[in-house]
């Protein structure tokens, strides 16, 4: 670990920021799954 200090947390704004990259992540694998299962069907 780079910080000795354990209260050095990241910042909400960071940590908010990462929650909905990880969400908006989640929802395009969904998207693309979705997609080849449609196409795969025509």
């Amino acid at each position: 670990m780079l910080w000795s200090d354990p209260e050095n947390e990241p910042p909400k704004e960071l940590r908010d920021m990462q929650d909905m990259l990880r969400r908006l992540g989640v929802l395009m694998a969904l998207a693309v799954v979705f997609a080849m299962i449609i196409l795969g069907l025509m």
